[in-house]
């Protein structure tokens, strides 16, 4: 630790030295056609300019026509080739070369992400004051660290070590959620209630513009409902990512990005929809007056919504079975939301300041109807009613500073502070055969889990063909989580004491490093190559019991190889090394039992999965059209594993934990595409097959016994878009998620489908849309489970036909200008998805 620091004082110091660039020349040097471009060197001595002209212009993007600030331009002697002179574009895209002497030159400007742009044949004569105007550069389609598919933004781009999806043109999801829009991204699965996997493994983590939020510390599923659709910009699939990351998410990280402005001026946008199970309302505005720029927004939306679920299970005990049959229905009510409040100061052209508020609400009440039968030697039934409560809100607040000494050369500081207060309680009324209330069961339990993150990053070009990067971060969580009981009805409410009130108090320090290096060779192979340490420390106390949970270090390497083919394709190999640790809702060990006959339990000392991940893809482009192919393998080690067994205290009940029992390995194929049938008319989709083999054990009379279950799962959806005259569009989305495989049995597959259609007016500054999706009817899901104690079959429906109509109008006198550079702290590094699988950490 004392080490780690020293480090960090040491980088501190960096930012107080005024950089010098590698070999002297000036700052400004980028990169060109995928390697780093030529830096502006030259000879004062055989060079200088004594000459009594100047040449002015200026560099934009030719795309959206904002200017390129620190683009290099190069003045070249053109009969004799040399270099004569270098500057930078300042923050609107001007040059200007003084004493430039009499003769014919050129003009190169290059920058990272763009081809060159050449201006040849400038005659020069005594005095001549010369503007060369507007030199627009066009992006290249691949530079050093990532692929970009040119012609395809509107909806898919490709890096290194990701995959983008573009949200922000989806028509029929406005008015939705997070994961109306997550089940239209590549690679992902969402099931029906928000859960979230990545190519068959739900151990990934969630980041919400590039940073971890504890809003998700209960469940991502919850969280992305109190995401709207509508704020959603894109989401990035990072399957490989590097050393830079926290080492955390077996399977990759899913990175949010909401919708931002970088304006001159002011905006001020409405959004809303109105929907058979749902409704949405959002306000955003925007200012920025000189170096300051400020956001204020926000959006929520409520839904309201029904649900039916159905359980059959047997328990194998002596000398009678115990036969369990549950059905339910239950009424849905949500209010969820988020907002946030931001500024952001340019102090000077090289250095940035940013700050950030942001405030979630999730509020989640479901009341819920039970018809329970229990058969043994004999026959009881019950009626149960449950009023259940998750409610939470969420607070982020961060801190950035970014010094840019060149393009590739800068230094960050990155500070966050994170906290959710969570509430799951429910209330449960007993009812006898004649229809009177003769118990009450109460739960309330509390949670607050904070965090708090320190980061600083340094990154440097060496030479022309060459990154490096290091950096240093420390995290401080905790969790507090307290729960109580109580049974009765009026003066005669008393404690419960088959589940005895209880506390957690959990607290884990994270010191992590990490290195870097980049390498593009002259045939534009790219190499990224990093390694990452993280050392754990835990302090936990379950009821005033100490917990002895081990310190723990990881180091995780990761390699990156990216080349481009002559015929336009992309081929990339990968291979990472990834933790996951535990998240909240496995570590809580609340005795929930809402459900009594299928009751859950948290276990405090649980140690983190291990996984080892290897990747190789091929994409390839022609004209606008875009095709990928990837192949991977994970194998996972000390997987944490759901563990159920029958209840020794409630007959015929199911008691579910956690245990680091597991092994799973998946083997599996990704494949994806995006056609332009017309200018105005494309069509995309992707399938994903996996292979996957579980291992842990299982309880039996006797012990444990080890068992093992396998299967191929297949996913796939499809999209179609289509611009038609006078501001018309059309959407059509479909997708099935697979049969999934679990260690006891599996989980159904199900499809969903939507159909969307939008109208833009005055000049589109505002858009109303029709949408529909599942009109044909609900979803189900169905999972069995068989084990040596048990059997269990149950169904979820989810009465999800939804009718929506959309309406956004945007206000405002504004201008876009260049975005000014920034960072964030990513916490990647505890365990997600909220499957039946898993649940989601700390975030």
């Amino acid at each position: 630790m004392k080490k780690l620091f020293t480090l960090l004082l040491l980088f501190s110091s960096l930012g107080l030295l005024k950089a010098q660039p590698p070999g002297g020349r000036p700052p400004g040097g980028g990169y060109d056609n995928g390697r780093p471009s030529r830096p502006t060197t030259y000879d004062p001595e055989a060079t200088a300019l004594n000459g009594n002209a100047k040449l002015t212009g200026f560099v934009i993007d030719s795309n959206v026509t904002t200017a390129i600030e620190f683009a290099t331009v190069a003045l070249k002697n053109q009969k004799t080739g040399k270099v004569m002179d270098g500057t930078m574009a300042d923050e609107n895209g001007k040059f200007t070369f003084n004493k430039v002497p009499e003769g014919v030159y050129s003009v190169t400007a290059t920058f990272i992400g763009y081809e060159d742009k050449i201006v040849n044949n400038i005659q020069v004569n005594k005095k001549d004051d010369i503007d060369l105007g507007v030199l627009k550069m066009q992006i290249s389609s691949t530079v050093l660290d990532e692929v970009t598919v040119t012609g395809l933004k509107s909806l898919i781009e490709e890096k290194v070590d990701r995959l983008i999806y573009n949200a922000e043109n989806d028509l029929t999801s406005k008015g939705g959620d997070g994961a109306d829009i997550l089940r239209k991204v590549p690679m992902l699965s969402v099931d029906l209630e928000g859960n979230v996997s990545l190519r068959g493994s739900s151990n990934i983590r969630v980041l919400i513009n590039n940073k971890p939020s504890t809003m998700v510390a209960s469940s991502v599923a919850d969280a992305l409902k109190m995401i709207p659709a509508d704020l959603i910009k894109s989401v990035e699939v990072i399957t490989s990512p590097s050393a830079k990351y926290d080492a955390e998410g077996t399977s990759g990280i899913i990175n949010i990005i909401t919708k931002k402005s970088s304006i001159q001026g002011y905006s001020l946008n409405l959004n809303s929809g109105v929907g058979v199970r749902g409704s949405n309302l959002g306000l955003n505005g925007n200012l920025r007056v000189g170096k300051f720029g400020f956001t204020l927004g926000g959006f929520g939306r409520t839904f309201y919504n029904k649900a039916k679920t159905e359980l059959d299970q047997t328990t194998f005990a002596s000398p009678f079975d115990i036969v369990t049959k549950q059905s339910s229905s239950a009424k849905d009510n949500g209010l969820f939301g988020r907002y946030n409040v931001g500024i952001d100061y340019e102090i000077n052209k090289s250095s940035y300041l940013n700050g950030t508020v942001s405030l979630g609400t999730r509020n989640f009440k479901r009341s819920q109807d039970y018809t329970i039968s229990i058969m043994d030697s004999l026959t009881r039934s019950t009626n149960r009613f449950v009023n259940s409560e998750d409610l939470s809100n969420n607070m982020d607040v961060s801190l950035d500073y970014v010094k840019i000494f060149a393009p590739s050369h800068e230094l960050s500081f990155s500070t966050l502070y994170s906290q959710n207060n969570l509430i799951n309680n429910f209330t449960a009324d007993l009812y006898n055969a004649d229809g009177n209330i003769f118990n009450q069961q109460i739960n309330n339990n509390k949670n607050t889990n904070k965090e708090t993150t320190f980061q600083t990053d340094y990154m440097v070009p060496i030479g022309t063909k060459q990154q490096f990067e290091v950096g240093l971060k420390q995290i401080f969580r905790e969790v507090d989580s307290r729960y109580g009981y109580t049974t009765g009805l009026g003066v005669n409410v008393e404690n419960d004491l088959s589940n005895p009130s209880g506390l957690l108090n959990y607290n884990q320090n994270i010191s992590a490093g990490y290195i870097s290096y980049t390498l593009s060779t002259a045939k534009k192979l790219a190499f990224k190559i990093g390694t990452r340490y993280e050392y754990t420390t835990i302090d936990a106390n379950d009821q005033g019991s100490i917990l002895n949970i081990p310190s723990y270090g990881n180091l995780v390497p990761s390699i990156n190889i990216s080349k481009p083919l002559a015929s336009g394709g992309t081929i990339k190999l990968a291979y990472n090394n990834r933790i996951q640790r535990p998240g909240l809702q496995q570590l809580n060990p609340n005795f929930n039992r809402a459900n009594p006959q299928n009751i859950t339990v948290g276990n405090p000392n649980l140690r983190p999965e291990i996984s080892n991940n290897l990747e190789l893809s091929l994409s390839k482009t022609f004209k606008r059209n875009y095709v990928n192919a990837s192949v991977f393998g994970r194998q996972t080690n000390n997987s944490i594993l759901r563990i159920s067994s029958p209840s020794d205290t409630l007959a015929g009940a199911i008691v579910t934990t956690y245990q680091n029992l597991g092994k799973q390995q998946t083997t599996g194929l990704n494949l994806f595409g995006n056609f332009f049938l017309t200018q105005k008319w494309s069509i995309n989709g992707g399938m994903d097959m996996y292979y996957t083999y579980l291992e842990g054990q299982v309880q039996t009379k006797s012990g444990y016994q080890l068992i093992n279950n396998d299967g191929i799962v297949v996913s796939g959806r499809l999209m179609s878009q289509l611009s038609l005259d006078k501001g018309w569009g059309l959407q059509a989305f479909g997708g099935y998620r697979g049969r999934d495989v679990t260690l006891l049995g599996s989980r159904s597959g199900m499809g969903f489908y939507s159909l969307g259609v939008r109208k833009d007016f005055n000049e589109k500054k505002g858009t109303i849309g029709l949408s529909a999706e599942n009109f044909v009817g609900g979803m189900v899901m169905r999972t069995v489970n068989n084990s040596p104690l048990f059997t269990q079959k149950d169904a979820n429906y989810i009465y999800n036909q939804n009718i929506k109509l959309t309406f956004s109008y945007k206000l405002g006198n504004m201008r876009m200008v260049e975005k000014k550079k920034t960072k964030s702290v990513n916490n990647n590094d505890v365990k997600g998805g909220g499957s039946s699988d898993s649940s989601e950490g700390f975030n």
